[in-house]
């Protein structure tokens, strides 16, 4: 919720990442060597398939708990109003294009079962937590949502591959949050996987899913390490030449010429289409004829495809002859003069004469067109147009750039981030994104602790006090993160772990729920840290090697 009101922060867990030690190791990983001998999108390949084994994509609706939308709409009163605030988040009343009028939002969501006002946390993880989901039941590996996974992604990409920040864009829509890497023709990130171009036009059940965000929603930012541009805030501070630099990039990659390769996709995203057309095949060199839908049915569990004319001809071998006709098929256009026409005539969507020829080609089955012809229908799948922020009006005004290089080291990047906290307000965010109290204020940490943490209240409500302070003394004594850099209350319960200042946050978020008039103190020295609640002090061991004092 926040990164939409404050677009900052966005980056400033990519940034968090980057000086994290997590994904620095990855690199002493077998599966990454000889990684400097592979071409960028190779390497970024092995990257994906290293995410995928290693992290799981989570909406668990239980892992950061519930809030309500009167709760947020009082939090971020003095920011925006409700009106805007339902223009950039599904929870709030957005619901995109017509795609979401059909989709039940919060059913999607697993949010039906509570009341109609109730909006999940979907707190946005670190590395550290990510990888700390392992250590959750029913986890087998570490997991996060998608804000999660596309900044992992945008730091991994610099870390172990060796891609400019520069050239990493951060896509985040209402639903959804995702990568645009300009390499080669353009890689899309999309939670775990990749999309590539020609992925983007393979008509896939996964491609599908992968456009659902820009097909059917409004893009509200686009950041990299030089800024962002926020679809209704009047400043950006992403350079003009930057954006127009992605927005160029994006729509050619959102955009190709009609071929019968295409064609054939098309027919396999839009299979309501697919009665219109035939396929011809010489047997035993008599020709006979099958059904569209025949052949694209047998596509699955094959290696072959309608569209590959390699392969099209060994689809068609596997198929029953009883499925065959053997005269043409009535009302039905043959694929086969279609890839004839199209094999050196490729079509532009705003070429209007190639359009109007080909769609009388391909005019057919009026019974079964409802909403569109084929020919709209397939321009719509051949160019799609991104609702980008508008970038017409907006006051520009970029903060000076954290001069971080390809081939910097994880200190080297310490350093940088740290020389430009006072010029950059995303530097000095990273270091509040990656939880480090040695330099940062406490206090909003501590608020956060207090009135953020829902689930470990939850969880703790049966317990009294003595058994609620007996369990957490009994956890083990290991932090999620290293060094300096501490644990919120509910990363606590989920991993079931940490340092006993984590746990002693902990210990004051669960009694500041249950005797809110309560005075608490909280006093941290290097090996300890100190809870007092009127006369009573709880003591655990710490080895965060911080010192601060703080009336809670």
């Amino acid at each position: 919720m926040e990164i939409f009101i404050f677009p900052e922060l966005l980056y400033s867990l990519v940034y968090a990442n980057l000086i994290s030690p997590r994904i620095w190791a990855w690199k002493e990983d077998p599966w990454f060597a000889k990684l400097d001998t592979m071409k960028p999108y190779k390497r970024i390949q092995r990257l994906k398939q290293f995410i995928i084994d290693h992290y799981e994509f989570n909406l668990d609706l239980d892992t950061w708990g519930l809030t309500t939308k009167e709760e947020e709409l009082k939090r971020f009163a003095p920011f925006i109003d409700e009106e805007t605030l339902s223009r950039s988040n599904a929870l709030f009343g957005y619901e995109g294009d017509k795609h979401y009028f059909t989709l039940d939002i919060r059913k999607h969501f697993g949010l039906d079962k509570y009341t109609s006002n109730t909006i999940p946390y979907w707190k946005t993880e670190t590395v550290e937590a990510m990888d700390a989901f392992q250590y959750k039941e029913n986890y087998r590996v570490g997991a996060g949502e998608c804000v999660s996974l596309s900044t992992l992604y945008a730091a991994a990409l610099y870390i172990i591959c060796d891609i400019p920040l520069e050239d990493i864009f951060l896509i985040a829509t209402p639903l959804h949050s995702q990568n645009f890497i300009l390499v080669n023709d353009g890689v899309l990130t999309n939670n775990r996987r990749l999309v590539t171009k020609n992925m983007w036009f393979n008509g896939t059940d996964l491609t599908g899913k992968a456009q659902r965000a820009l097909r059917n929603e409004d893009v509200t930012i686009v950041a990299n390490n030089l800024g962002h541009i926020h679809t209704f805030y009047p400043d950006a501070t992403l350079p003009p030449e930057q954006f127009h630099r992605f927005k160029s990039k994006l729509n050619t990659f959102t955009t190709t010429e009609i071929t019968f390769e295409i064609l054939a996709n098309f027919l396999r995203e839009r299979s309501e289409f697919q009665p219109c057309f035939q396929i011809k095949y010489l047997r035993h060199g008599k020709p006979q004829y099958l059904p569209a839908e025949r052949a694209y049915a047998y596509e699955h569990g094959s290696p072959y495809k309608v569209s590959e004319n390699a392969t099209r001809d060994k689809l068609l071998d596997q198929i029953d002859e009883l499925d065959f006709h053997t005269e043409p098929i009535e009302k039905r256009i043959q694929l086969t003069k279609l890839a004839d026409h199209l094999k050196n005539n490729s079509i532009s969507h705003i070429d209007q004469d190639s359009l109007k020829d080909l769609a009388q080609k391909i005019d057919c089955c009026p019974d079964i067109l409802t909403e569109r012809s084929v020919i709209e229908a397939l321009i719509d799948f051949v160019h799609l147009k991104p609702r980008l922020p508008d970038a017409i009006g907006k006051k520009h005004a970029t903060p000076p750039a954290v001069p971080i290089q390809p081939g910097m080291t994880r200190d080297q990047i310490y350093a940088a981030l740290t020389s430009m906290r006072d010029q950059n307000p995303v530097a000095d965010l990273a270091f509040y994104a990656s939880r480090d109290l040695s330099n940062t204020h406490w206090q909003p940490f501590l608020i956060a602790a207090l009135q953020r943490n829902p689930v470990i209240i939850q969880a703790t409500q049966e317990l009294d006090d003595l058994a609620l302070i007996t369990m957490l003394q009994d956890l083990p004594n290991h932090s999620i993160y290293d060094g300096t850099r501490i644990a919120q209350p509910d990363e606590v319960w989920n991993f079931q772990r940490g340092d006993g200042l984590e746990r002693a946050i902990a210990l004051a978020t669960c009694l500041r729920a249950r005797h809110p008039e309560q005075e608490m103190k909280l006093t941290v020295k290097p090996d300890s840290a100190t809870l007092q609640i009127e006369a009573t002090v709880h003591t655990f061991p710490s080895h965060k090697g911080l010192q601060h004092e703080i009336t809670l």
